[in-house]
């Protein structure tokens, strides 16, 4: 009846342009591990990790500790937030304790009471500035 071609092959599914959900009203405890973005409008007490995007809602919360690549924040965070890329705080955004970030992005509004080190591109330039000249030392 079904042909081998139409059969579901979850290895054969591309990650991309999909997007876990945790919908509003739902709690979750525990710790969650994704390859793709993830949204969260509900609860969530204990850990992400993904390669992708994390996105809290405005009804979502998160206490925590999120690793992810990039992340939008409207909702409330309180926790460890350890983003490689970029954080954007929107107007409703509720933001605390420890952030590491590659780059800020706040709108006016946002509660952000946390200890924030960023570790962008800023900090690769200045380094690459102090080999340069170290280089320019020695051969002069």
């Amino acid at each position: 009846m079904f042909s081998e071609s139409k059969k579901y092959k979850a290895d054969a599914v591309s990650p991309i342009g999909l997007t876990n959900r945790l919908v509003a009203n739902t709690k979750i405890k525990g710790d969650i591990t994704a390859d793709t973005d993830f949204r969260i409008d509900g609860v969530l007490e204990g850990s992400i990790k993904t390669k992708g995007k994390v996105v809290i809602g405005k009804t979502g919360y998160i206490n925590g500790k999120v690793m992810c690549e990039n992340a939008d924040i409207e909702g409330k965070f309180n926790g460890e937030l350890n983003v490689s890329n970029i954080l954007t705080l929107k107007s409703s955004a509720n933001i605390q304790g420890n952030v590491i970030v590659g780059k800020l992005s706040v709108e006016p509004g946002a509660n952000f009471n946390a200890t924030c080190d960023m570790k962008g591109a800023g900090v690769k330039e200045l380094k690459a500035t102090s080999n340069n000249e170290q280089k320019t030392e020695k051969t002069a």
